[in-house]
């Protein structure tokens, strides 16, 4: 078989529900939808560690966080430029390989190894007017980012077939940085926010979906209700009630439907750069030769459990993610994939595809036997189980202390949060069947003591396994 080429588009901040395909209400993305409706979406896809650079990172090794070691998003550029990256492999296998986008794995710019042509920007970089690093030069662009990101993209999938150009398959991680704000730390450590809560939307597209409603999940609770059944949140939720927190909340106008529209509104630049290379594809006759996977960074909370603007956290709008797999020679159209997969497997998946074996030191699993089920039920087996891991970090002062480890199963969910609790009373236990938004708490049931303490095992197991002990 020709080994194909390989499109992974990555954005930042992307809800598992934020693209027509998924289920948002009213936002329109026609091309990213015709991604689902011709290849497969996956129901059940996750991140192990529900923040940017972390992982960032577990997509392109097909590491867990502890092992590949970028555990928050604190400037490990050195870590950054000895990752475990895919595209290493890819090179060795004859692949071409490219990265256009938000790199965010340590806050310099510079091109990292596996890449042979690179695009990227310091740390989050600026919505408008960007200042990029082109292969280790720095260059001032003067636009909207997401539009001049999608015409880098372009510009390099044409080269592939200019003349006299070598026939190679090829490679490109395109990483947006649509949907997140444009947000500045200051020296204070306060967040210099623009008006809109730091989303900034082209001009073209200020007026769409006004008026638009994004109906809440029925785990939008308030503070009081959360503590009854999470009571490990109680000192974070204090330390949030502050006056200098509650400022840069409503700065980021939190949860607010005007917060969802205007990521909707940033949406729609991505979906029409989807389009335009889905042309470009398709008029050089390379489009059903190209794998391609559509995914987010981590989740995001619009007021679900009390959250917001917040992804860190192990519920399910925190971990799971928009995943679509577009490839006609093995993907079934129009196919759903129920199987637990997480963003790890994307690494052995496009490893294995070029024709080279999977390293040992990947984590993850190729998804290839998911596209030959062509959507059934069971595939044999397939991971039952995978740890979620979060190390407090210092970015949102009330978090301090909210380290955690989480073991998401077919039918169950179990937190144990480290720093709060000796004998893992502040721990939370959800039966997703019976309870698929995660109200209630039942880590104190008699009924389902068995089942916490066969998934506290599996949890040390799947921690130990992670860090390669």
């Amino acid at each position: 078989m020709k080994r194909p080429n390989f499109l992974v588009i990555l954005i930042d901040d992307l809800r598992f529900d934020e693209f027509g395909a998924g289920g948002h209400p009213y936002m329109q993305t026609p091309h990213i939808d015709r991604l689902a409706a011709e290849g497969a979406l996956f129901e059940r896809a996750f991140h192990t560690t529900p923040i940017c650079s972390p992982n960032r990172a577990s997509i392109v090794s097909g590491q867990y966080a502890s092992r590949h070691g970028i555990i928050d998003n604190v400037a490990r550029d050195a870590m950054s430029h000895r990752l475990p990256n895919y595209h290493l492999a890819l090179q060795a296998k004859g692949y071409e390989t490219a990265h256009i986008g938000k790199w965010h794995m340590g806050n310099d710019g510079m091109p990292r190894p596996g890449y042979d042509h690179w695009i990227s920007y310091d740390g989050h970089g600026r919505i408008r007017n960007p200042r990029l690093n082109h292969d280790g030069r720095y260059v001032d662009h003067t636009g909207y980012i997401t539009d001049i990101m999608n015409e880098q993209a372009l510009a390099w999938l044409e080269t592939r077939h200019a003349p006299g150009a070598k026939k190679k398959p090829w490679s490109l991680f395109f990483a947006h940085k649509a949907v997140h704000p444009d947000a500045e730390q200051l020296a204070d450590g306060t967040l210099n926010i623009s008006a809109q809560g730091g989303y900034i939307v082209p001009e073209r597209h200020q007026h769409l979906y006004e008026g638009a409603h994004f109906p809440p999940r029925p785990n939008v609770m308030s503070v009081e209700q959360v503590l009854r059944q999470k009571p490990a949140w109680a000192e974070a939720f204090q330390l949030r009630s502050g006056d200098k927190a509650k400022a840069v909340l409503d700065a980021l106008m939190s949860g607010t439907q005007e917060e969802i529209r205007l990521r909707a509104r940033m949406m729609a630049s991505v979906d029409e750069g989807v389009g335009r290379i889905l042309e470009l594809l398709e008029r050089q006759g390379t489009l059903d030769d190209t794998v391609i996977i559509f995914l987010g960074d981590n989740g995001f909370f619009f007021g679900e459990h009390g959250l917001g603007p917040e992804r860190r956290f192990a519920y399910e709008e925190g971990i799971r993610s928009p995943f679509v797999v577009r490839w006609p020679q093995r993907v079934k159209a129009g196919s759903r994939v129920p199987q637990l997969v997480i963003c790890q497997d994307i690494a052995p998946t496009l490893v294995e595809l070029a024709g080279a074996k999977p390293g040992a030191h990947i984590q993850g699993r190729s998804l290839v036997p998911l596209f030959d089920a062509r959507g059934a039920r069971r595939v044999a087996g397939w991971r039952k189980s995978f740890l979620v891991e979060y190390w407090a970090e210092q970015a949102m002062p009330w978090l301090v202390g909210m380290s955690y480890k989480a073991v998401r199963t077919d039918r169950y969910k179990y937190i144990h949060w480290i720093n709060r609790s000796r004998n893992g009373e502040l721990d939370e236990l959800y039966d997703l069947e019976a309870d698929p938004y995660e109200k209630d708490n039942r880590v104190r049931s008699r009924t389902l003591a068995p089942v916490k303490e066969k998934l506290h095992r599996e949890l040390r197991k799947l921690a130990a396994d992670a860090l390669g002990l």
